[in-house]
Order: structure tokens, then C-alpha cells, then sequence
């Protein structure tokens, strides 16, 4: 697929939102299809209760969670208004986080996030899946656009941050009366 920059000379849509391959994950794989804008409430509602299991919510966060509930309302939303046709979700949810893939059958639509918008008009939503994502892209494959994102469970990060914090340097801190 051929890049056109944009007509005011600033980055392309296929530059904006990176072109990248859906990644292959391991995991429970949960899959939906979506026909309508109330589709997508019953389906987050479904992914809720999913992700509220003690063998998924044991390790997560509650922030982590919801991340995941509001990026798949984005993506979905997104697939439906912009992308059309059969659209279908995946979320496969790892041991380490969730990978999010919708697909839709405008394979020559590309993601394109807002740009010098008011946000009170909308279309900010790929930059807050972008914001909560660790990856994220989109791919055109035969007859199909994919737009994923790769969301943390929210404890590798807390893992990961105790393990920068240096040693204290006396094991015993007294204060005198």
C-alpha cells in the first residue's frame, strides 16, 4: 500500500498510526462479532465479566481492567463507524496483559488519529489507545484492516519499578528521643 503524505505536509495516516503486524501471543483467546453500536455494549459487558474471573483478575489491576474495557470500546466503536462490513474482536489475554485485534473489511482505511481537533468534537479516541497501550498498529491483509493493541496487566509494571528502587542504605534507621 502506497504512503501519500498529507495535503498540509505533515505525517501520513499509515505514519500517524504505525503499520505493524498483529503480534502472536499466547493465551485464552476470546473472539465476538460485532453488527451494531449496541453490540459492542454487550460484548464490554461480556469481556467484563471475562476479566473479572479470579484467574484473570488475580493478576491484573483494577486500573489495567478498565484500560482494557475502554480501549476495546474505542477500537470496536472505531471498526463499526469507520471501517464497516463484518467486524469481528479478538482479545487473547496473556499472563503478562491483553492483546486487543479488530477487524473490519476496509482494508484500505487506515487508523487515523485526530489532529489539531477539538476534543469536544471528538475522535480522540486512538490517542488515548495509544496512551494506555504498551504497543499498538494496524495491518491490511487480503480483504481485511486489523487495528490491535497490546495492553499490561498492570502488575509487571509495579514488578518491574520495585526492582529499580535502590537498597536502603543502612538496614536499621533509629532516632534518637
Amino acid at each position: 500500500m502506497a504512503q501519500e503524505p498529507s495535503p498540509d505536509g505533515g505525517p501520513s495516516a499509515a505514519e500517524a498510526w504505525p503499520c505493524a503486524p498483529v503480534p502472536s501471543v499466547a493465551g485464552d483467546v476470546w473472539h465476538w462479532q460485532l453488527t451494531s453500536m449496541p453490540m459492542v455494549s454487550r460484548v464490554r459487558s461480556d469481556l467484563r465479566a471475562r476479566i473479572a474471573h479470579p484467574s484473570v483478575s488475580s493478576s491484573s489491576s483494577e486500573d489495567a481492567r478498565d484500560g482494557l474495557l475502554l480501549v476495546f470500546e474505542e477500537l470496536a466503536s472505531n471498526a463499526l463507524r469507520h471501517g464497516g462490513g463484518d467486524v469481528r474482536a479478538l482479545v487473547v489475554a496473556s499472563g503478562n496483559g491483553w492483546l486487543l485485534d479488530l477487524s473490519d473489511e476496509a482494508p484500505d482505511r487506515p487508523p487515523v488519529p485526530a489532529v489539531d481537533r477539538d476534543p469536544a468534537l471528538g475522535g480522540m479516541g486512538l490517542h488515548l489507545v495509544a496512551q494506555l497501550s504498551m504497543q499498538y498498529g494496524w495491518e491490511s491483509r487480503p480483504g481485511r484492516k486489523h487495528v490491535w493493541a497490546r495492553l499490561p496487566s498492570g502488575r509487571e509494571g509495579t514488578d518491574a519499578l520495585r526492582e529499580q528502587l535502590p537498597e536502603p542504605r543502612s538496614p536499621e534507621v533509629r532516632w534518637r528521643d
